[in-house]
Parts: structure tokens; sequence; C-alpha cells
């Protein structure tokens, strides 16, 4: 976030041109707010009146990604809401959509380049990954506070159980873009060069996403549940919680399995990996068969992925 001391926050009077000038990714602010450029001279006041938006929601949010003071009680949560669904729809539809564009224009994925199949496999299933955490938001979260805005609180889900598991969903891509540096020598691709300053870019703008949801979003639910929770007029319910408490798939894995698929993204044979763990060459080939069967992952350059992504292995580990 950019500060400026000169300035505490910005307020309705302030030109919108001064803010983007100030912090040009307040751009996508704009575009998720439904504000669209050519704004001319207008102020902040003027664009929000003219394009319907909640000013103070709209303030409260480029003031806090600008550094600047701000108040989550102050927000809309049906407005910000509206800003959050409109940031998912642009990074599932469109930004993470492209960015595995380019990547299959700057990578040889004909099948030749192992190096490269691992990179793209760790950006699907990181894709996957995100869209499934932006769909939890979008059907599970987002439609608890549409209730609770209508008055209806459901006693089984409070936003502290969403808050508690709630992680950054940008450190992966940091991940990939260390393969593709560490791994993937290739002079003069000029492709790889700008698909990497969009991940780059890309896990910024994430980083950003969720740190309004989580400093902004969560504690404005927080008051709404409390004043809901001491109001005479509210309707509790008891509703199943669409939550599903995912474990990640390798829990499923048993700890020795575990324990050869890290053998195997660390280049080792089976006669070594045997060695290694004290087991037969029969009893190495037996557990390498269900690793590829309960993951559904059957080559190696997959299960080096799998195994990064739940963190089982670091990328310094990986031969």
């Amino acid at each position: 976030m950019i500060k400026n001391s000169a300035k505490e926050k910005y307020v309705a009077n302030d030109h919108i041109r001064d803010l983007v000038r100030n912090n040009s990714s307040l751009i996508m602010v704009l575009g998720r707010f439904g504000i669209p450029l050519g704004f001319g001279d207008k102020t902040v006041r003027d664009v929000c009146e003219l394009h319907n938006v909640d000013e103070r929601t709209f303030l409260e949010t480029v003031n806090f990604l600008s550094g600047y003071t701000y108040n989550s009680h102050n927000v809309s949560l049906k407005s910000l809401m509206g800003y959050l669904r409109e940031a998912h729809t642009y990074f599932l539809d469109f930004k993470l959509p492209n960015i595995r564009r380019k990547l299959l224009e700057a990578i040889d994925c004909s099948g030749a380049n192992d190096i490269a199949m691992v990179i793209l496999r760790f950006y699907d299933e990181y894709a996957t990954e995100v869209r499934k955490h932006m769909e939890y938001e979008n059907n599970t979260v987002f439609i608890y506070v549409d209730n609770l805005l209508k008055g209806v609180f459901d006693r089984k889900y409070k936003i502290r159980s969403f808050s508690g598991k709630h992680t950054p969903i940008n450190h992966k891509l940091n991940e990939l873009k260390d393969v593709i540096i560490q791994y993937y020598p290739e002079k003069n691709n000029y492709l790889l060069n700008d698909v990497l300053l969009d991940i780059i870019e890309c896990e910024h703008d994430l980083n950003s996403h969720c740190q309004v949801e989580d400093r902004i979003f969560v504690p404005a639910v927080e008051l709404l549940e409390n004043n809901i929770e001491n109001s005479k007029d509210t309707i509790f319910i008891d509703a199943v919680s669409n939550e599903e408490e995912d474990k990640p798939k390798a829990d499923t894995l048993s700890d020795r399995e575990k324990d050869v698929l890290i053998a195997i993204t660390k280049g080792l044979s089976n006669k070594e990996i045997a060695d290694t763990l004290c087991l037969s060459i029969h009893t190495v080939t037996t557990h390498r068969r269900n690793i590829s069967n309960k993951l559904q992952i059957h080559s190696t350059a997959g299960l080096i992925i799998y195994a990064i992504a739940n963190k089982l292995v670091n990328l310094q580990d990986i031969k």
C-alpha cells in the first residue's frame, strides 16, 4: 500500500484523477465498483453519485489500499460485496485464464520439456484452488451476509468461521514465479518475461484483495452480527452450513506414502528410496502405485507439483 505523509485520507471532494495519479492500482478498484474511465475532472462524490456507488464504501476501500486511515464500520456491506464479487469475476474469468494463455505461448508444452509441464500443472492446480476459494465465498459467505442484511441469522455459522480459515491465496503464485526463474532456462524469452510480470502483478492484486476481505469486510460483518444478534426483530435459523471441511489431498496419504513421495521429488530411484527408508523395492513400488492411484497423478512432474502445493517439500529440495 502507498502512503503519503502529506495527506491523512481521501475525501469526497478529491478529484478521481488525483487518486489514480497517486496510486495507479486504483484503476482496478474503479472497475470493480463499476466506475468507468473518462471521468474528467469529477470528484469522488460526483462519480459515485453518477454511477450509484456508495461513497463511503468507495472511500474506505481506496483509503485502505492507499495506506491512509480508514474505518471498516463506515462501509455498506451490500456495496462492498458487489465490489468483492466483481473482483472474483475479474480473477476467475479474465486474469487467471489470460495468464494461462500466455504461459502456453511462452513455454514448450509439447511434452518434450518436463519442467514446462511441471509449470503448467502447478498453475492449473493453483487456478483450481483459487476458483474453489472464491466460489466458497460467493456461495456461502456472501449468501450468509445477504441473509444477515435481511435480518436472518444462521446460528450455525459466524464470520469468524470464515476468517479463522481465510488464508492468502497469492503465495503459490510467488512459488510459481520462483519455479520459472530457477528451473526454466531460456534466453531472450520475452513472452515468458511478460507472463512473469503478469504473475507478479496478479500476486500483488490477490494479496490486496485478501487484505480488503480481512481488514474491511470481516470487521464490518462482525459489527452487523453483534447488532442483529441483539435485535428483537431478528429471525434466527439453524440452517445446515454449506461450508465443507475440506482436507488437503495430502491427508489421504499415509505417513509412509508421504515419505516415499518426498523421496520421489528428490530424484531418488526405487532402490535408493528402499535403502533410505529401510523398505524392500517391492514395497516401494507398491507405495508408488498407491500414491498415484489415490492422487490420480501418474507422472513424476505432477507428483512434484502436488508435493510443492501441499508443502511436503520446498523448491530447494527438488532435483
